[in-house]
């Protein structure tokens, strides 16, 4: 899927709800739950998947994939865990702040 910033994505198994905050203009296979994340709104998704990562996503937390420069904001909580082409999409460590001598 070519994904852009500014674009709504959510899971096919799991309540998982995130929005795009960088990303290149290329192609990525974007997961949650072990399947590829649709558009939102969508069309409704298809019954009887199962999720086969369940890491789970947090509400709030940016998700940040450097190999293919992809960062995530997840905007509604899920079970399933983030991934781009089969490798953890980790949470963005917090920039450290200059230390006030």
């Amino acid at each position: 899927m070519n994904i852009r910033p500014g674009m709504r994505l959510r899971s096919v198994v799991c309540d998982t709800e995130v929005v795009v905050v960088h990303a290149r203009d290329t192609e990525v296979d974007l997961r949650c739950g072990g399947h590829p994340m649709v558009p939102a709104p969508g069309e409704d998704p298809p019954a009887g998947l199962a999720i086969s990562d369940t890491s789970g996503s947090l509400l709030g937390k940016r998700y940040a994939h450097d190999g293919s420069g992809l960062e995530l904001l997840c905007t509604k909580a899920g079970d399933g865990g983030l991934a781009v082409g089969g490798e953890a999409v980790p949470i963005k460590a917090a920039k450290a702040l200059p230390s006030s001598d």
